[in-house]
């Protein structure tokens, strides 16, 4: 069987009036540049008629596959189903809302065979969203560039192309499907690119994301970063942390013992005040009993990683066979 040049993933929720147009575009699309290609569908728990319009489309076009959940589990683990069903040499992602436009496909697909990115973004620089959606983006877009080194205006765009090697080789879980570049670069695809791409007004139904997602959103990045940086050596972080913490309080402690020493027994002064009895000894046991608690998650984080399953997994790039003299 031979190698498909596209595979297309479509996660979806209630979008059945906009499934049997995005379908005909895509197919036309494909048709014209001559592309051997198959649609994925993952019905993400929709309460409408989405997955009986699949199933009917699917009769009538063997380009079609779909996925149905039994109930919402989230765009990530949409996704990450699509992609383990995916079988062409490069997989495109796009919403089916219309609002990503299946035009932009053949570009994406040239800049990944001929370009060799890793992976490409689109970036939809003039949006036809209500300001209070714009502005937080914007400002999530650039604390995400911050924090990840990765130079993308729109981490979020839901039209995005990857080799195949990508997606099989990363997990896309919780709601990290935001940080899929993210993910990528941390399991060592650093080829990352972007491309301008139409954002089209929504033609049926209504959004599915409120403003919750940009809490979530953020609460995510802190997650994947904290993950990416310190998941293998968990020592490192909290060990150095809880140090500091316990050395400020062994401090704190020791400089209240040199002041009662000083005032009691050096000059006299019987009417110093007990140690217990100010405020910067209650900082100190603080700062220890924080220290000691940060050390020992350290700790127990560095023996769980150690015997996990997975220490030893890596992305690796290519093998050879070695011949044996």
């Amino acid at each position: 069987m031979n190698e498909l040049d596209l595979s297309i993933v479509v996660p979806l929720l209630n979008e059945e009036e906009s499934l049997p147009e995005l379908s005909t575009w895509i197919n036309r699309v494909m048709a014209e540049h001559g592309f051997t290609y198959e649609i994925i569908y993952v019905n993400d728990g929709s309460t409408d008629g989405s997955w009986e319009v699949i199933k009917q489309l699917g009769e009538t076009d063997p380009n079609i596959k779909g996925i149905s959940f039994r109930r919402n589990y989230g765009k990530s683990a949409a996704l990450h189903e699509g992609f383990q069903a995916a079988t062409g040499r490069v997989i495109i992602t796009m919403d089916a809302d219309l609002q990503d436009s299946p035009d932009e496909i053949p570009e994406l697909y040239r800049m990944i065979t001929q370009e060799h990115y890793d992976l490409v973004s689109g970036w939809k620089k003039k949006r036809y969203d209500p300001i209070t959606k714009t502005i937080p983006t914007k400002l999530y877009n650039g604390v995400t560039r911050w924090v990840s080194g990765i130079s993308l205006n729109d981490f979020n765009c839901g039209l995005k192309a990857y080799r195949r090697d990508v997606v099989k080789s990363i997990e896309v879980y919780g709601e990290m499907h935001r940080y899929i570049p993210v993910i990528a670069k941390w399991a060592g695809f650093k080829r990352i690119g972007e491309k301008e791409v139409q954002h089209r007004a929504r033609k049926y139904g209504t959004t599915k994301f409120g403003l919750e997602r940009f809490v979530n959103g953020f609460l995510d990045l802190m997650s994947i970063t904290f993950v990416g940086r310190f998941g293998k050596k968990p020592m490192h972080f909290f060990g150095l942390l809880g140090t500091l913490f316990f050395v400020v309080g062994t401090g704190i402690a020791l400089y209240l013992v040199g002041e009662k020493i000083t005032y009691a027994w050096i000059l006299n002064k019987h009417m110093a005040r007990q140690i217990t009895e100010q405020p910067l000894f209650f900082v100190a046991l603080t700062a220890a009993i924080l220290g000691s608690q940060m050390f020992l998650a350290g700790f127990l984080g560095e023996l769980m990683s150690r015997n996990s399953p997975i220490r030893n997994y890596y992305h690796k790039k290519d093998t050879l066979r070695l011949k044996v003299k």
